[in-house]
């Protein structure tokens, strides 16, 4: 005899697993294009190969860049969550004039097409000598991160039940204790989806940062970037591989410490 709820959901399971395999494709074509023989991009694949695994350690441009956008990355996001932090705790505790204006600043960046604002930092940080440095580009990243961090903090303070704070202050902590003993490690899964976002973002930033980039300190994607105005080797996908199991392996780390439901709740 044929189960007909267990029947009824093969349907959806195809329906699913094409999706997937849709949204999936262009990772598997870069994979299989990363490991070809060719000296150019082709598929499919004609051989297997992992020769364009071992170049990318020798590219002196992508290790440069790769460490120029990580300690990039690691400062904004930093910045970003010393800024961002106390901003969604203003916010979304407190009533002042001039909130809403403040709030409206913050995510102002965020409605601005990007080569607007490249553009715009260029005109101001290049009088100040800051474009090419590592203090340019973090200037340059931190306006389109700190939202993503008000953002994540201000939605783990709503759901923060606040008579853990009133049961602080009515035992006698004043309000910078409480909000580093009791309030911070409870949206601590907030901050911390916050700082991963602001993290990836500036890492992968490409259009302003070409804008700000100057000499020695280039940011990977610029590099990248230049790579393929000259070249068409499999490099670019293995590289891209990389990236994708770097990213990956972020999730993991995340889902180990805490949950990833907790921390993009």
């Amino acid at each position: 005899m044929i189960d007909n709820a267990r029947f009824g959901q093969w349907p959806t399971r195809i329906i699913v697993t094409l999706l997937y395999l849709f949204l999936l494709a262009p990772i598997i074509i870069v994979l299989l294009i990363s490991i070809d023989t060719q000296s150019t991009m082709s598929f499919p694949p004609r051989g297997f190969s992992l020769q364009w695994y071992g170049k990318i350690w020798h590219n002196e441009a992508f290790m440069s860049g790769f460490r120029v956008s990580f300690i990039v990355a690691v400062g904004v996001a930093l910045l970003a969550s010393l800024v961002g932090v106390p901003a969604a705790v203003a916010l979304s505790r407190y009533s002042f004039p001039g909130r809403a204006v403040l709030s409206g600043f913050f995510l102002s960046p965020l409605l601005v097409p990007a080569i607007v604002l490249g553009l715009a930092l260029l005109l101001v940080l290049d009088p100040m000598k800051l474009t090419g440095t590592y203090q340019g580009l973090i200037i340059a990243h931190l306006g389109i991160t700190v939202p993503y961090v008000i953002r994540t903090t201000s939605m783990s303070l709503m759901t923060l039940n606040q008579q853990c704070e009133e049961a602080a202050r009515t035992l006698g902590a004043s309000a910078l204790t409480t909000f580093r003993k009791v309030t911070l490690p409870l949206v601590l899964p907030g901050v911390l989806a916050g700082f991963v976002i602001s993290f990836i973002i500036s890492f992968d930033e490409a259009v302003i940062s070409l804008f700000v980039v100057a000499g020695d300190i280039t940011t990977l994607p610029v590099e990248i970037f230049n790579y393929v105005e000259t070249r068409t080797d499999p490099q670019i996908a293995a590289l891209s591989v990389v990236l994708i199991l770097m990213s990956l392996a972020v999730v993991v780390i995340l889902e180990r410490i805490m949950g990833l439901r907790k921390v993009l709740k």
